[in-house]
């Protein structure tokens, strides 16, 4: 049986190194059978992944992991639904940062609880559109007066830079994880935000890791599909890797995690997941796998061990990519580029948002 390695991010807490990521089960990304992915949570849990990751803003998912919590506690007790850790985020809508009163920032703390039917929330994950907006120092105190109470037991932070989480640090919070988008196609956080965070203390959480599938055998041998997808998602990673370089690139690193993966008889996307797992601060890869019949290529990460060789065979084509570049998160916060205009702003108070514009150009 495979033994899911485990990180400590505090004293007394150890989530597990693949979190099953909630993005997925949110809108953009096709159908849901909500009820089939509820159920297949227990695989999940029953195999050793304990922590599961959401948001205020991915549409029912925390709704969806509180139905998963309750079932387990009826059938099989508290011991056993008490060990689901849940890693939620409170992301305010852009369109009211600048006037967000403190007591309206505590009220999506308790609807995130009331969603999920626990009685404190193991991780809350902040974020703020706009950092020269509104007081976001302001919105951090109101989320570390919630743990004085009790409600949240600890704070991360997302999607930012070191230069970003520095004042909030600085003003006294202790900021445990950084969530950012960390591949192979994007190693934007090694460019500073992992040494800057081994000296915080503060773990990453990495996202993206698989690049919305793209790192699959699936991609392995296709032509360049453009950004003709429904799968907003698909559309956010296929920028990704135009920025990693062209296509054909792209297709040499697939082929080289092949060859990885075939070595050590695991799939390519666990020798990315791998990869990931190995790099400096790196305490989990959060893979979106919708259902449990995805499970068992999932925990291959945990049977594979990069040797020397095989890290020189990916790095030579690493060595060869043109990006991205930039701080972590850089690309995507240009509200008006190209990666910044396929997000959406305001999924609080508009939870069909449109995107801003154009997906690619």
């Amino acid at each position: 049986m495979t033994v899911v390695e485990t990180a400590g991010l505090r004293p007394g807490y150890e989530i597990s190194r693949v979190i099953k990521g909630g993005w997925q089960l949110a809108g953009d990304h096709g159908a849901v059978d909500r009820e089939a992915a509820i159920a297949d949570m227990e695989a999940f849990l029953d195999a050793g992944i304990t922590t599961f990751d959401c948001a205020d803003i991915y549409k029912g998912v925390e709704e969806m992991i509180g139905s998963f919590i309750a079932d387990v506690r009826r059938r099989r007790g508290a011991a056993i639904a008490n060990r689901v850790q849940v890693h939620t985020k409170l992301v305010p809508d852009l369109g009211r940062l600048a006037d967000l009163r403190a007591d309206e920032v505590e009220a999506i703390v308790d609807r995130s609880l009331n969603r999920l039917g626990i009685e404190r929330l193991h991780l809350v994950q902040f974020f703020w559109w706009d950092l020269s907006v509104g007081d976001p120092l302001a919105a951090l105190q109101v989320l570390r007066r919630c743990q004085d109470k009790g409600k949240i037991a600890h704070l991360g932070i997302t999607n930012w830079d070191a230069p970003a989480i520095a004042p909030f640090v600085a003003a006294g919070s202790d900021i445990v994880s950084a969530q950012v988008q960390y591949s192979l196609l994007d190693r934007r956080p090694a460019n500073g935000l992992a040494d800057w965070a081994r000296g915080h203390d503060m773990h990453l959480l990495c996202y993206g890791t698989l690049a919305g599938g793209f790192l699959t055998e699936g991609w392995l041998g296709q032509p360049d599909p453009g950004f003709a997808f429904e799968n907003r998602s698909l559309v956010k990673y296929r920028l990704i890797i135009d920025e990693f370089g062209p296509w054909s690139l792209f297709q040499e690193l697939l082929s080289a995690l092949k060859a990885v993966g075939e070595r050590h008889g695991v799939s390519l996307s666990a020798v990315a997941t791998r990869w990931v797992l190995d790099q400096p601060q790196v305490a989990a890869a959060i893979v979106g796998a919708r259902y449990a019949r995805h499970l068992p290529k999932t925990l291959q990460v945990f049977d594979v061990a990069l040797d020397a060789e095989d890290r020189a065979l990916i790095g030579a084509v690493l060595a060869q990519a043109a990006g991205p570049n930039g701080p972590v998160y850089g690309l995507e916060s240009d509200r008006g580029g190209r990666h910044g205009r396929i997000m959406k702003y305001n999924l609080n108070t508009r939870p069909d948002d449109r995107i801003h514009g154009a997906t690619h150009g």
